[in-house]
């Protein structure tokens, strides 16, 4: 994406590329340096992910656990910071192991610069889909 690719344009771009399974695409949106953060994280899961690199680490099987078919109900609300957009959303697919339906609503805070992200917060509930010793995106814990 250039980098004069509005906050809101980079960012349905993103959700286009999750679902298109293109990690190293999404990944490549991201700052050097840029940071994502789990609030809600319980115990023993990152809640912070500090660098593209380490971004691209915990994402890089994403779609080998979760099979995302759509983003629906997105709402992107501006801020008064032009770089920063909150997003409601609502991703649905299954869960690869167990063909479980995955239904998750997110919330999330994205910051851009330069016309990559720089920092997302993800106020995702990791109850949702909890099992017994996976992660949400099924890494062994």
């Amino acid at each position: 994406m250039p980098a004069r690719t509005s906050p809101t344009d980079l960012y349905r771009h993103s959700l286009q590329l999750l679902l298109d399974k293109n990690m190293s695409a999404w990944v490549g949106l991201w700052a050097d340096d840029g940071i994502m953060e789990f609030p809600f994280a319980p115990p023993g899961w990152p809640g912070r992910l500090e660098g593209r690199e380490a971004i691209a680490g915990y994402m890089r099987d994403y779609p080998d656990h979760i099979d995302l078919h759509e983003f629906a109900d997105v709402q992107i609300h501006q801020t008064t910071d032009p770089e920063t957009i909150v997003v409601e959303m609502r991703g649905t697919g299954r869960l690869v192991q167990t063909g479980r339906p995955f239904d998750m609503t997110y919330i999330a805070v994205v910051s851009v610069q330069d016309g990559r992200i720089t920092s997302y917060r993800d106020y995702w509930n990791p109850l949702a889909v909890q099992e017994p010793g996976v992660d949400f995106i099924g890494n062994t814990r």
